[in-house]
């Protein structure tokens, strides 16, 4: 582990991925909230450098193909891991990621809801190890935030 990162943190840089700042709530929320040892993150919209990375629908005639959408996913994933990140502190503290609930605005014929989730469950179980497997739902909207393609949140626990 490198000096003042996690191991989840040094996890994530052999992808070349840093936890990013929290994205700033586009409404009336916080990021992330601890109850007991759990941490609920908000909805995480595939935010980068505070800019929506895609808009549209995911299928045939949305815009968004399914394989950018699974990107976006985990793009999704890393932004509810610094809010996490905002709440605990050190990531290393995370003893299991709970629960993943994936949203995926989608076109009126697209099924592929799971394969696009996948993006954030793959990334939480490379970040997290054995700590990341979770339950999870992957649920097809007609619409989501700023026209978003996909949102994830998760629960995790955390030890003190």
């Amino acid at each position: 582990m490198s000096a003042g990162r996690s191991a989840v943190e040094d996890r994530l840089a052999e992808l070349g991925l840093t936890v990013p700042d929290v994205v700033p709530p586009v409404a009336a929320y916080v990021p992330a909230l601890r109850n007991g040892d759990l941490v609920y993150t908000s909805g995480q919209l595939p935010m980068k450098d505070g800019a929506l990375q895609a808009t549209g629908k995911v299928g045939a005639d949305g815009g968004v193909d399914p394989d950018a959408a699974k990107e976006l996913a985990a793009l999704c994933a890393l932004n509810a891991i610094a809010a996490v990140k905002s709440v605990v502190g050190d990531l290393d503290r995370v003893t299991q990621v709970v629960k993943v609930v994936g949203f995926v605005a989608s076109d009126p014929g697209f099924t592929g809801q799971p394969g696009v989730i996948n993006g954030a469950s793959e990334l939480l179980g490379t970040a997290f190890g054995d700590r990341g497997a979770h339950a999870r739902s992957a649920v097809g909207v007609a619409s989501l935030p700023l026209d978003a393609p996909v949102e994830v949140e998760i629960v995790v626990s955390v030890a003190d």
